[in-house]
């Protein structure tokens, strides 16, 4: 059974998350794309492995998927007949053919999120499907020292949602930077960037929570250290938002990736 890697974007808004539930509880991103195959497949199912189980509201613009199909398909084929089938919130930006036994979420080696955050007294509309927002104005000089005690090997058991099921909580982020998009005051946009070999469950969102927090000045840049390194959800702050968090790329030691725009590694 020839083995393809899908790379997908999709917005999240409206789904409970990637991962399937029960028939008929909810609508999930990965239960959408099972839907498109088995349609494809002549009515059999199709298992679809995520790199990723994002949450529900959280988007894509390169979560990667591995599939195994009964007949070989031409990978530009594949992409515009899933496509026609999937839901308009939901596409297929490529396809490729890969070894017997790849899978999506056990080969992968690393992930990059992105967050983006509104600031000011109110969000625009047009805005509010696709990122955060906090009434506050932020320091940008405390967020950015609190996104550095992310970098490197940690223990994130304080940054950990309950409900999930890792067997450790040590997680070694590469890349953790903040930057301001835009400013037009009263309104501010700032952009966050985390990369890592994995994540927890809502990990992201914590993380931009204490940006947040150290940013409007609710707790101080060593009080957030502190309450990392207590490994206890209850002593950091709340998570974000799920509607400004976006799974950028996943990263493989191949060197194949789901990247934002389709065409691997950048």
């Amino acid at each position: 059974m020839p083995t393809y890697r899908l790379t997908l974007a999709y917005d999240g808004t409206d789904f409970a998350g990637w991962q399937s539930q029960r028939a008929g509880t909810a609508r999930t991103v990965q239960a959408a794309v099972e839907d498109a195959l088995r349609t494809l497949a002549g009515g059999a199912r199709v298992a679809v492995a995520g790199a990723g189980r994002t949450d529900a509201g959280v988007h894509a613009r390169g979560q990667v998927a591995s599939i195994e199909l009964d007949a070989a398909w031409d990978p530009p084929t594949l992409v515009r007949a899933l496509n026609a089938l999937l839901p308009a919130e939901v596409r297929a930006l490529d396809a490729a053919a890969e070894a017997d036994g790849f899978h999506a979420r056990r080969d992968a080696v690393g992930k990059l999120y992105r967050y983006v955050l509104d600031t000011g007294p109110f969000q625009l509309p047009t805005r509010r499907r696709l990122a955060g927002h906090v009434p506050w104005t932020l320091d940008e000089t405390a967020m950015r020292a609190a996104a550095a005690l992310f970098v490197g090997r940690r223990d994130f058991a304080s940054l950990a949602s309950s409900g999930g099921s890792v067997k450790t909580t040590v997680r070694t982020v590469s890349r953790s930077e903040l930057t301001r998009e835009s400013s037009d005051a009263p309104f501010a946009t700032f952009v966050y960037e985390v990369e890592a070999d994995g994540f927890l469950r809502k990990m992201v969102r914590s993380m931009v929570g204490g940006l947040i927090a150290a940013g409007r000045g609710a707790c101080s840049v060593a009080q957030l250290q502190a309450a990392l390194e207590a490994r206890d959800r209850r002593a950091w702050p709340a998570p974000a938002p799920a509607c400004g968090l976006t799974l950028v790329r996943v990263r493989y030691r191949s060197g194949a990736s789901g990247a934002e725009d389709g065409t691997g590694v950048r």
